[in-house]
C-alpha cells in the first residue's frame, strides 16, 4: 500500500495552518516604500500601463504602451514623472511635480490616399502623424485609486500637431 499520499495531505494542511496562524501574530510594520500599478488613458494614447514607486512622499511613476496595427497605423507613448505627494495617508491625495514624455502616432488618411491615387503620384503623405517630446509640469489627483492627470508642457523638443495641455485618467492600485 502506498501511504505516502495519505500522509502528505494532512501534514501539508497542518503546516499551512501553522504558518498562517503564525503570520497572523506578527505585527506588520508600515513600509516606507509602496508600489503602484494601474491602467489608464491619455489624450495622446488610448491605453497606458502605469507603474509607480512611492518613497514616503516622493513618487516616481512611469506610464506607457504602444500598438501596431499595420503600416502607417500605430502609436507609442512613454512618460515618466517625479512627484511630491500631499495628504498621502488620506483616500484623497494630490501630487505635483515634473514629467517628461515622448509620444508618436500615425494613422491612415483616406483623403490623402485618394488624392495620390487620382494623380497616380505621391503628392501628400498617405497618413497623418503626431509627435511630441516634452518636459512638463504635472499634477495628479487621486481618490480611492481613481486618478486624473494634467500635464502642461513648458519645453517641447519636438512638436508636430501636439496638444497644449495633456491629460490622463485611470485607476491605480497600491501594493
Amino acid at each position: 500500500m502506498n501511504l505516502l499520499p495519505k500522509m502528505i495531505i494532512p501534514f501539508g494542511l497542518t503546516l499551512l495552518g501553522a504558518v498562517h496562524s503564525g503570520a497572523a501574530e506578527v505585527p506588520k510594520q508600515p513600509s516606507d516604500i509602496k508600489i503602484e500599478v494601474g491602467i489608464g488613458t491619455r489624450n495622446q494614447a488610448p491605453l497606458v500601463l502605469v507603474a509607480g514607486l512611492d518613497f514616503r512622499s516622493l513618487d516616481f511613476r512611469v506610464q506607457g504602451m504602444g500598438m501596431h496595427y499595420g503600416e502607417n497605423d500605430f502609436w507609442a507613448s512613454i512618460r515618466g514623472s517625479l512627484l511630491w505627494t500631499c495628504f498621502s495617508e488620506l483616500p484623497f491625495k494630490f501630487d505635483v511635480g515634473i514629467g517628461a514624455g515622448y509620444e508618436y502616432a500615425e494613422a491612415p488618411n483616406k483623403m490623402h490616399q485618394a488624392i495620390n491615387n487620382a494623380n497616380k503620384k505621391k503628392y501628400v503623405y498617405p497618413f497623418n502623424y503626431k509627435e511630441e517630446l516634452d518636459i512638463s509640469m504635472e499634477m495628479w489627483v487621486h481618490m480611492y485609486g481613481l486618478y486624473t492627470q494634467i500635464s502642461v508642457p513648458f519645453y517641447q523638443f519636438k512638436d508636430h500637431d501636439a496638444q497644449n495641455v495633456l491629460w490622463g485618467v485611470g485607476f491605480t492600485y497600491t501594493l
